[in-house]
């Protein structure tokens, strides 16, 4: 296994802020998995899918995020309030 594999789970639980507990309600495992997990330095393939399924979810939800506030300057550059 990789090192990188062995530290995702704290790794990820870092840069987002998220306790183990809310990581893992976020990709659908239980606390106690998640944690196993960490402290046997194993992370299962469904594990890693699950990690990288939820990261690409909040990088396409920033995205749209991003588009929906492109559209909001469009409609106000090309349908300007008249005052």
């Amino acid at each position: 296994m990789e090192e990188k594999e062995i530290h995702l789970v704290k790794k990820i639980s870092k840069e987002l802020g998220l306790t183990y507990k809310e990581l893992a309600e976020e990709i659908g495992y239980s606390e106690s998995n998640l944690r196993k997990s960490v402290s046997d330095n194993r992370v299962t393939k469904q594990l890693k899918k699950s990690i990288e399924l939820y990261l690409r979810t909040i990088e396409l939800e920033k995205k749209i995020e991003d588009v929906e506030q492109i559209k909001v300057l469009l409609q106000r550059f090309i349908s300007p309030t008249i005052q």
